[in-house]
This record gives structure tokens, sequence and C-alpha cells, in this order.
């Protein structure tokens, strides 16, 4: 064979390789971004909290304070969507016992919060901070008499007024929610340390963002394993022709049959 011959069929070898090659990859891919496109959607994950809405100012007055009615202003509504993570703005991040949870008191008529549990350094936090009712459920606020004296005052704005900072331990203030949203509070006296509350009433509530929209998952589509086994034989068969080929044209000899 001559150095010729030798090259033609060296050269188409390769070529015929790396057509076939490149030809399985294409459809390894099309397979690939087929599934992916036709493949389960990815779960929908289960809402934790809800927001509060706010009722009427309260009227605090001796022992047990109570607000219900007509609905008060300064809570956060609207906006929001159903079954979403409500969006405190960061107003429950101070808190020291506040870890992203919202307790689910949803379907029930009375909630109840306590005031006074160990937090921020003692016995200066509301248990629980985040809590979600339904539009038109009580919650009520009761004093563990621990800490000193408390009260629960809507900041920035809202009906949630218990009047007087108090030590009585027991039920002292309570109100009934009649509007969707979100609504916060403080305890006065301990607000500097982190004595702060958020209540979630009904579905309508400002939320978090999810970030990023579509669900369709983003990059090209993956390429199955024997795709990129066979483009390695590939290459290494290129590699191969091409080594012997020069081996063939540096060290060989002309070996046409004389005529």
């Amino acid at each position: 064979m001559s150095r010729r011959a030798f090259l033609r069929t060296a050269a188409g070898a390769t070529a015929a390789s790396a057509a076939a090659g490149t030809a399985a990859a294409q459809e390894g891919t099309t397979e690939a971004g087929t599934e992916n496109a036709t493949g389960t959607p990815a779960g929908t994950g289960t809402p934790t909290a809800t927001g509060t809405a706010g009722g009427s100012t309260g009227t605090a007055s001796g022992g047990t304070g109570t607000s219900s009615g007509e609905s008060g202003t300064g809570g956060s509504g609207g906006g929001g969507s159903s079954g979403g993570t409500p969006d405190f703005g960061g107003f429950l991040d101070p808190v020291g016992n506040f870890d992203g949870t919202v307790v689910d008191a949803t379907g029930q008529d009375t909630a109840t919060v306590e005031v006074g549990v160990q937090a921020n350094g003692g016995a200066f936090g509301f248990g629980p901070p985040a809590i979600h009712v339904d539009n038109g459920a009580t919650v009520q606020f009761e004093w563990t008499g621990n800490g000193g004296g408390h009260n629960v005052v809507s900041k920035p704005e809202g009906p949630l007024d218990s009047g007087s900072a108090t030590s009585s331990a027991g039920v002292n203030y309570e109100h009934t929610f009649e509007e969707d949203g979100i609504y916060t509070y403080v305890c006065v006296p301990h607000e500097s340390l982190g004595m702060k509350g958020a209540v979630v009433v009904g579905s309508d509530y400002p939320t978090k963002s999810s970030g990023g929209g579509g669900g369709g998952s983003s990059g090209p589509p993956e390429v199955p394993g024997s795709a990129k086994s066979l483009g390695v034989a590939t290459s290494f068969v290129m590699v191969a022709t091409l080594g012997l080929a020069y081996f063939f044209i540096r060290y060989g000899g002309d070996y046409e049959t004389p005529e």
C-alpha cells in the first residue's frame, strides 16, 4: 500500500467516525431535551405563613381590654397572594424567638398569644411572635406575669392598643380581626430589646417574592452518559488514526508494487 492510499483510508475512517459520533451525540441530546421538557414538573411547596388584618381600635379599661367591630387602620393588606409566605418587611428580624415560622391558627375562632415569654435576654417576648388566623377570629393576649410591665401596641400604626403596661397575669387584652392583612405590634417598654410580634389575617396579605419566574429549568439540556462515552471513543479513534498516519509518513517507506 502506498502512502497516498494509506492516508486516504485513514482520512476516510476518521471522517466516518466523527460523523457517527456527532449523529449519536445529537440524538442523545435531543432525547435528553425531550425528557427534560416532558418530565415531572417541580413540586409545589406548602405555604407556611399567612398575614393578618386588623379590626377596630381596642379599648383597654381595668383588666381585660377588647376590640372588635369595624376595620381598623394600619394593617398591611392587599397586593399579596393567598397561601404565600408573608412579608414582614424585616420587622421581626431582631426578635430573638422568631425563626421564620408563622404558627398556623386558622380554622379557630380564638387564638392565644402569650405576653412575656422567654426571649431577647429575659421574659421579653411574645409567644408565638408570628401567628396566622382567619378573618373574623379573635386573638387573646395572655400575660405570663414575668418580665415586668408589658403592653400591646400597633406599630407603625393599627388597631392594637392594650393601654398602659401591666404585669398582671392573665388575658388582659383581645382583638377581633375583620380585615385581611399583616398587623405588627410591639411592647412599648421593651421594644428596644426586640419584643415585637405580628398577626397575619386571612389570605390577602403581602407575600415574599418567589424570585424568578417560569417553572422551566435554566441552562442547556443535559447530555446523556452514553453520548458522552461515544464522543470520547470517537475522539480516541481520531487521535489514534492521526498518530498512525504521522508515524507512517515519518518512518514508513513507499510500498507501491513496481509495474
